[in-house]
């Protein structure tokens, strides 16, 4: 049984059990989130295909920690200017691990 939901402007396929790093997110680590933008769910022999989303259909989770990316360098140079940049950005993510997928009368817990 397995879900795709909608975080963050992407889309992430998601099962009991599992841990994701998406963009971040309010709250304390160990406290519950809920994914309302479900795409697609499938529990193994059916699977329902939202138009765009699926009504009744939820994904929950814990966050595990919140954290920063590796360092993206951004270098920019001009050749015989004497002009060049130079840039660092790291992102901010939060862990996830999903406990379970709620379709209504179906639920899978891990």
């Amino acid at each position: 049984m397995f879900a795709v939901i909608k975080t963050g402007g992407k889309q992430y396929r998601v099962a009991a059990n599992d841990t994701i790093t998406i963009a971040s997110l309010e709250g304390e680590a160990g406290s519950s989130v809920t994914f309302g933008e479900v795409l697609l769910f499938t529990d193994g022999d059916a699977t329902q295909v939202g138009a765009p989303l699926l009504s009744g259909i939820s994904v929950t989770g814990e966050i595990v920690s919140h954290g920063r990316d590796k360092k993206v360098i951004a270098f920019k140079k001009r050749r015989r200017q004497n002009s060049r940049r130079k840039r660092g950005h790291r992102q901010h993510h939060t862990v996830v691990r999903i406990t379970g997928i709620d379709a209504g009368a179906k639920s899978a817990k891990g």
